[in-house]
């Protein structure tokens, strides 16, 4: 068993990752988002140009990329990539538009698996994304799935902007989720799913807070 793995699955803009860095900081231990991993090999396939459908180019590029975890100046576990820290360059609108066929790559997904298997060797971590239970770690000591309403989802994803916005521009930001959503579960490599043995975490009418209390309080 991955007895060191606490695996938070879930779709997108369901609010895992703050979740699950709060989590972490709860129970002080750290935190990887595997969905930066995938935001980190698109944005070094769109650096470098290179054509997804080109398999030598593709293998090429995840042969010679540095994908890590390592803490940076401020003590914190940040990813990096080739020996530079990445954050806003991860979620820019050109990678926010890719990543999801980047991610279904099967040479991607398996690049991946193996290093976010390795994080997990050498100390108990948090770790987030929407495979992490079913197929990463599908002997994960905990697992969790994270998940609200797109209406819900919408919401949250528009209020973090902290800019006004109409119910059209809700709904159609919902109906985006809700696409994204019937994208990654019906990919034919790891698709986004709950798994049996995963407790449920309805966020809809839940803060960040009592979503987290929730999860904690059946780790611990």
């Amino acid at each position: 068993m991955s007895a060191n793995v606490i695996a938070i699955d879930g779709p997108a803009a369901s609010g895992k990752s703050t979740v699950a860095s709060h989590l972490a900081r709860l129970l002080s231990i750290p935190y990887v988002n595997t969905g930066s991993m995938y935001r980190a090999v698109t944005y070094a396939v769109l650096q470098q140009k290179i054509d997804i459908s080109d398999e030598a180019a593709m293998k090429e590029l995840l042969n010679n990329m540095q994908l890590e975890y390592k803490a940076d100046e401020a003590g914190n576990f940040s990813l990096s990539l080739n020996g530079v820290f990445l954050k806003d360059e991860l979620v820019t609108p050109e990678v926010n538009a890719n990543v999801s066929p980047v991610a279904a790559i099967p040479m991607v997904r398996e690049k991946l698996k193996k290093l976010q298997r390795s994080l997990a060797e050498k100390q108990r971590i948090v770790m987030e994304g929407r495979d992490i239970g079913s197929v990463v770690f599908p002997d994960a000591a905990w697992k969790f799935f994270v998940t609200a309403s797109p209406e819900v989802r919408a919401k949250r994803r528009l209020d973090q902007s902290r800019e006004s916005y109409s119910s059209a521009t809700l709904e159609e930001i919902a109906r985006s989720i809700a696409e994204r959503d019937r994208i990654d579960s019906e990919r034919p490599v790891a698709p986004l799913k709950q798994c049996e043995d995963a407790i449920l975490v309805d966020s809809s009418n839940m803060n960040v807070e009592e979503t987290v209390a929730f999860i904690a309080e059946r780790i611990r």
